[in-house]
């Protein structure tokens, strides 16, 4: 088909990996659907890009089939929210329906049949439904995204802090920048790509205290690494009100990252980009501001019960979360 006559519909437009994708898009000249919740300044900065704004659901058939007319392909990504599977369905349907050609589907690296994670199950079964479509479809799994590390990032009197449940598991960080490029990549060229399950990794793998190190080198500031326990990370999250079905799946991930699932790296980012993806230290040089203030998601420790005595060394006993809301 020739340039410029595709249409490519980016569900998740206005978040990380649907921005991006949107925006790389653009950039080469393709015309572009932006399906978003609502209009608001962020989808109004896309249509200001170039961008085709479309407003509807996942979770709504009608509104999904309306995005989906007259689409080459699409970018499919679902929030780790309850309903993935009727989300899939839906898309699945309305894009056969619509004649769409190929779907990008973003799922996870802990994916499988027997992950402790409801999630993680869902989303391999949803590969699966996807595969049992007669459309070219590439499945991306990423490891931890780098912008978790600004998310759960505390900046405590001019230090950093990262208190997670990760022990002294391990992985390479992948910006959402380069899982855009990946994905733009793989809805202009879907052929050779069909069926294909592509696990997404930054260049270097690093635990925690090797992450802390690489950010203090980059951000100018000391930076450690606090490791606790899954039972208090999942407090804090429940306390902060997060989804049950967030909570159960961030507790087995973390679960997951100590065993191992989320190690590893390649070099898909740059075969299919030919651009090779952001380091920890080059990421943060380009997101400094973020780093600024306590990202969202910060625990910071509980502060000892009345009348307890700590000695030297000794840890903070635990106590109720207290963390900003989440986005």
């Amino acid at each position: 088909m020739p340039h410029g006559t595709r249409l490519f519909l980016v569900t998740g437009a206005t978040g990380k990996t649907g921005s991006g994708t949107v925006r790389e898009l653009l950039a080469q000249g393709h015309r572009v659907r932006a399906l978003v919740h609502r209009e608001d300044g962020r989808s109004r900065a896309l249509a200001d890009a170039g961008a085709e704004i479309a407003v509807a659901d996942l979770h709504d058939l009608d509104g999904v089939t309306a995005a989906l007319r007259g689409v080459t392909g699409a970018y499919f990504c679902h929030p780790i929210l309850p309903g993935l599977l009727e989300a899939t369905t839906y898309f699945a349907q309305a894009a056969t329906e619509a004649g769409v050609r190929s779907v990008v589907n973003m799922s996870q690296i802990s994916a499988r049949r027997d992950a402790g994670s409801d999630a993680a199950r869902l989303h391999w079964l949803c590969e699966r439904l996807w595969d049992r479509t007669e459309l070219l479809t590439v499945h991306i799994r990423p490891t931890f995204f780098a912008e978790w590390l600004t998310l759960w990032w505390g900046n405590q009197d001019g230090e950093g802090l990262l208190r997670l449940p990760f022990g002294d598991g391990r992985h390479a960080p992948i910006a959402a920048a380069d899982q855009s490029r990946v994905i733009a990549a793989l809805l202009l060229d879907p052929e050779p790509h069909d069926r294909a399950v592509y696990t997404l990794h930054g260049p270097v793998e690093l635990n925690h205290h090797d992450i802390a190190r690489s950010l203090s080198g980059a951000l100018g500031m000391p930076v450690r690494y606090e490791p606790i326990g899954v039972d208090e990370f999942a407090a804090a999250l429940t306390a902060r009100g997060a989804d049950p079905h967030l909570v159960q799946h961030l507790r087995h991930v973390a679960v997951d990252y100590r065993n191992g699932v989320f190690a590893g790296t390649n070099d898909h980012v740059e075969r299919l980009t030919g651009r090779a993806p952001l380091s920890v230290e080059r990421f943060a040089a380009a997101y400094r501001s973020d780093f600024a203030t306590s990202g969202p998601y910060f625990q910071p420790a509980a502060p000892p019960s009345p009348g307890a005595s700590l000695g030297p060394g000794a840890p903070s006993s635990p106590g109720t979360p207290q963390s900003p809301t989440a986005p």
